[in-house]
């Protein structure tokens, strides 16, 4: 299975490459709009301002392949960064549009915690994924590899909001407030967390993407 890995100049793409082929998958490394419209699975991944993200994947004209992919069933898995830029737009540093993959916004995280405490952003460390949705397990879905309360790793100052709550798998809690952890539409799919610095149930979570590719 050969997974391409989208470049647009704003991720360190080692730890993500390393981690698919720890479950057996190669990966293509590419910022060509050639290579991405060819492309059995894509991965975006991302680290950094959602604006400058935006810009990179403009800048090599991969918006449109990469919409294109997604509207033909193309699995898709975007990472941190990259699962923000799936929706529609983020007020980071202004109002900028995103890939509109998955409905919904991008806004800043809280500044005090439920109790009025204040709180440190960006949120940094291990935490929980919980079933959104109702949901009681993540059965079906691209987390079926992690139970609930299993911890992965955050760093971000900006969460997505989902419009369509049905969109939603998994939240985490920071400051007491259910966080958007993982969200999906049909094949396109985000985490927020980083499952390749996320160990063991990373790893399965990325097994499991790779099992759905190849379905």
């Amino acid at each position: 299975m050969r997974v391409t890995v989208i470049d647009y100049g704003l991720s360190n793409l080692r730890s993500v490459q390393n981690a698919f082929a720890h479950c057996g998958a190669e990966t293509l490394l590419t910022g060509d709009a050639a290579a991405v419209q060819a492309a059995d699975a894509l991965v975006l991944p991302g680290v950094g301002a959602f604006r400058d993200g935006m810009a990179g994947l403009r800048r090599l004209g991969l918006v449109e392949p990469i919409r294109r992919k997604a509207a033909a069933g193309t699995p898709l898995l975007g990472i941190c960064l990259g699962m923000q830029m799936l929706f529609d737009a983020s007020e980071e540093f202004g109002e900028y549009e995103g890939l509109g993959l998955i409905h919904g916004r991008v806004t800043r995280l809280p500044g005090t915690d439920v109790w009025g405490v204040p709180q440190r952003v960006p949120h940094i460390g291990w935490a929980p994924l919980l079933p959104a949705d109702g949901r009681t397990d993540f059965a079906g879905t691209v987390l079926a590899g992690a139970a609930p309360e299993q911890e992965c790793y955050f760093i971000h100052s900006y969460e997505a909001k989902p419009a369509d709550p049905a969109d939603r798998l998994a939240d985490t809690l920071y400051g007491g407030r259910p966080v958007c952890a993982a969200a999906a539409r049909g094949a396109v799919v985000g985490c927020q967390f980083h499952p390749e610095k996320s160990g063991p149930v990373g790893l399965a979570i990325l097994r499991q993407f790779l099992n759905i590719c190849q379905k």
